[in-house]
């Protein structure tokens, strides 16, 4: 197993087909990095918790954690409740390292897929 591991960190909803987008990406990550561990995590509304998944890949051997924020912006779960979770799993988890990037939708990529993908005529 690898010991660097990825959390795909989102808002949550009630709706389980909201998941589906977000589980997707996890499944890509582990089919062109087999052997990464990689997780989703959930602010509020559905699991799991950022504890939650994070204990879980430390029991499973990581020891270095990237939190994705899967968020189009850095508004304030990403700029407030993030780095105080982030903190708590620091104290939690002292013989783990943790990076937290930067929202994904304001990778320079994703904002030229996104203008691309608007660009695209309606299908139907």
């Amino acid at each position: 197993m690898h010991d660097h591991a990825i959390v795909l960190f989102a808002h949550g909803s009630r709706d389980p087909l909201w998941r589906a987008p977000m589980e997707a990406v996890a499944a890509r990550i582990g089919q062109a990095h087999p052997g990464r561990p990689v997780a989703c995590a959930y602010l509020e509304l559905c699991q799991p918790t950022l504890p939650d998944a994070v204990a879980q890949l430390v029991a499973q051997g990581a020891r270095h954690v990237t939190v994705v924020p899967m968020f189009l912006g850095t508004g304030k779960h990403a700029r407030e409740d993030l780095p105080v979770l982030v903190e708590q799993l620091r104290a939690s988890h002292p013989g783990v390292r943790f990076g937290v990037q930067a929202a994904i939708g304001e990778d320079p990529r994703m904002t030229a897929l996104m203008a691309e993908i608007a660009c695209e005529s309606p299908s139907g």
